[in-house]
């Protein structure tokens, strides 16, 4: 067997899903980010423009690299959490982030990866494992080697994987065949783009993270613009709305078996992240949040962040029953807490008066 058979085939016994082999030289498709940053695409996450040099050079992040093992790891594979729903006092949390930290959990499999690879070529190589935690453009360098195309919205797509899945990069010196890139098949499909409740596409194949639900849910810190709180409805912590309109989400050959059933039992979301009640998210305290949220990814939005959230959701969600809840944080100490609770009770002083009109 060849080295990059062998490779394929260790991947797969640790339960990754697809394994494909890449190129880490530098071109077009990792150059870009230095002009997706110049037009401010990245909102305030500044460590992006901080080592945007490794980003645009795989070879700066391991000098000597001959090539990226890119491995597929499937989080929602028989669609564990449910849809768009018509009770909008419950949150809607992004499908990946209910479950045990993908961080953690991608990043041990790969150093075991490295491992039995070792094994396999009876000497030791130089590596480094990145699973969204470092420089590196993992979904181009994924592309590169036939891992899947990027999307319209930005996302890395397979046919028979659709999207829910993530993406780990294992950096080698290995001298390994590398793979081909795979056709973009998406065609003159645009539901992704028109589906966008914030048009965080200012065309297809870019993102405007600012205006990205993922970006002002999870990563933004402080105020959400007023602009874009009732377009997020009832999301809490990321969104998956451009993944739930996707056609190659809702194939039937998503349903193929694939090795990695105990690595996406650890993903798979705590029972009470599937949903959760907005009242329940409001009346967290941060000592309960802490412990709730501990080796979740939900721990990226902090205690505030969610909390801010909840409240947007809240008062999107016409439910005046939550007037108590929001009232609480509009009495609160925490001023941006403050600002988003009245905007809430703003919000649903106008549903009881458009009910009452209503009636009238």
């Amino acid at each position: 067997m060849d080295i990059r058979s062998a490779v394929i085939s260790i991947g797969q016994a640790l339960g990754f899903d697809k394994v494909r082999i890449s190129s880490v030289s530098t071109g077009k498709d990792t150059e870009f980010v230095h002009e997706w940053l110049r037009k401010g695409f990245a909102g305030e996450m500044a460590y992006l423009k901080k080592r945007a040099e490794e980003r645009a050079d795989p070879l700066k992040v391991l000098s000597g690299a001959r090539n990226a093992i890119c491995v597929a790891l499937v989080y929602d594979r028989q669609g564990c959490v449910p849809g768009p729903v018509e009770d909008k006092s419950l949150g809607r949390i992004a499908r990946y982030a209910g479950g045990e930290d993908y961080h953690t959990v991608m990043l041990e499999r790969l150093e075991a990866f490295a491992t039995a690879i070792q094994v396999k070529v009876r000497r030791s190589f130089t590596h480094k494992a990145y699973v969204d935690t470092g420089p590196v453009l993992e979904r181009t360098l994924a592309a590169r080697g036939g891992l899947g195309w990027i999307g319209k919205n930005t996302l890395l797509l397979d046919r028979e994987l659709g999207s829910y899945f993530f993406i780990g990069v294992l950096f080698t010196d290995l001298e390994i065949d590398l793979d081909e890139p795979v056709a973009d098949l998406c065609g003159s499909c645009t539901a992704c783009l028109d589906a966008c409740p914030t048009d965080a596409f200012p065309e297809p194949h870019v993102m405007d993270a600012s205006r990205c639900l993922s970006y002002t849910t999870i990563e933004k810190r402080g105020i959400i613009p007023e602009h874009l709180r009732a377009p997020q409805g009832n999301w809490i912590f990321g969104c998956d709305i451009c993944q739930e309109v996707c056609p190659w989400n809702n194939r039937k050959n998503r349903m193929l078996p694939l090795p990695g059933v105990k690595l996406r039992e650890k993903l798979k979301p705590k029972e009470e992240f599937v949903l959760p009640s907005l009242r329940w998210i409001l009346d967290l305290d941060e000592d309960n949040w802490r412990e709730i949220t501990a080796k979740t990814s939900i721990r990226r939005a902090k205690w505030r962040g969610l909390i801010r959230n909840a409240l947007i959701a809240a008062g999107n969600s016409g439910d005046l029953t939550l007037f108590d809840s929001i009232m609480k944080h509009a009495e609160g100490v925490d001023p941006g807490l403050r600002e988003h609770a009245e905007w809430a009770i703003g919000q649903l002083l106008q549903t009881r008066r458009a009910a009452s009109d209503a009636k009238a």
